[in-house]
C-alpha cells in the first residue's frame, strides 16, 4: 500500500502537468490568433495608407499637368490681349483717317456727278432721259444722311461703268423723235459711241446723229434695209452679221 500513494501521486502530478500545457497551448493559439488578427488589420490600414498616398500622387500630378497647361494658355491669352491692343490702336488711326479721306472723298464724288453730266450733255444724245434721270439721283443721293459715303461712292463708280459700258455694246430702242417737224416714234440702233441711227416704225425715212452739226440729217434710203438689219441683229432677232451702214470718220 506504501508504494500506490507515490503513483497516484505520481500520476495527479502528471495530469496536472498536462493539464497546465494545454491551457498554455492553448493560450499561445489564442495569442497567435489575436496576432494573425491585428496583422491583418495592419496590413489592410498599410494598404488603405497605400491607396490614398497613390490616389492623391495622381491628382498631384494631374495638377501639375493642369497647370502647366494653364500656363501655356495664359502665355497665349497675354499675346492676343497685346495683339488686340495694337489692333485697337490701329483702328483708332485708321478712324482718324477715315474721318480725313471722307471730308476729302464728298467734294471728288460732286466733282465726278458734274463731269458725268457735262459728259452726258456733248455725248451722242441716246437714252437722254435715262442718263439724265441717273444723274438726278446721284445728285439727290449725295444730300442724303442715310446713305453712306461708301454706299455713295459706289453708285458714282456704277454709273461711270455704265457710260463705259455704252462704248461697247450694240442696242435698240423705240423712243420720239422730231422728224421734219413733226414728233414721230421711231427705232433707234446705237453702234457704241460711234453711231446712233433711227428708222421711222414705218420704215420709210431714216437718219443718224452728226457730231458736227449737233443734229440728226437723213440717210439714204438705201442704207435702210441695213439699217433694218442692223435693229434686228440688237434685239436678237437675227444671228450677229456683217453690216454696211454709214460712219463718221473718226476726228
Amino acid at each position: 500500500m506504501k508504494g500506490v500513494k507515490p503513483l497516484i501521486l505520481a500520476s495527479l502530478v502528471a495530469a496536472s502537468s498536462s493539464q497546465l500545457m494545454a491551457n498554455e497551448l492553448q493560450t499561445v493559439k489564442q495569442k497567435s490568433g489575436e496576432i494573425n488578427q491585428l496583422a491583418t488589420q495592419s496590413q489592410t490600414k498599410i494598404d488603405t495608407i497605400a491607396d490614398n498616398m497613390q490616389t492623391r500622387l495622381q491628382k498631384f500630378k494631374a495638377l501639375n499637368k493642369e497647370i502647366d497647361g494653364l500656363s501655356v494658355y495664359n502665355a497665349q491669352l497675354t499675346k492676343q490681349v497685346a495683339n488686340q491692343v495694337e489692333e485697337m490702336a490701329n483702328i483708332n488711326a485708321s478712324m482718324d483717317q477715315v474721318s480725313v479721306i471722307e471730308r476729302q472723298i464728298t467734294p471728288l464724288m460732286l466733282r465726278m456727278i458734274e463731269g458725268l453730266e457735262q459728259f452726258v450733255a456733248l455725248d451722242v444724245p441716246f437714252l437722254t432721259q435715262e442718263r439724265n434721270e441717273r444723274i438726278a439721283k446721284l445728285s439727290e443721293m449725295m444730300d442724303r444722311a442715310d446713305v453712306t459715303s461708301s454706299e455713295k461712292f459706289r453708285r458714282v463708280l456704277e454709273a461711270y461703268q455704265v457710260e463705259v459700258d455704252y462704248g461697247r455694246t450694240i442696242e435698240a430702242y423705240t423712243s420720239l423723235l422730231d422728224v421734219n417737224g413733226t414728233e414721230r416714234e421711231v427705232d433707234f440702233l446705237r453702234i457704241g459711241r460711234l453711231e446712233l441711227i433711227y428708222l421711222t416704225r414705218d420704215g420709210k425715212q431714216a437718219g443718224a446723229w452728226d457730231k458736227e452739226q449737233k443734229a440728226f440729217v437723213s440717210l439714204p434710203d438705201s442704207s435702210i434695209s441695213q439699217i433694218s438689219k442692223g435693229l434686228r441683229i440688237a434685239r436678237k432677232q437675227l444671228a450677229p452679221d456683217m453690216l454696211t451702214l454709214p460712219v463718221q470718220a473718226a476726228e
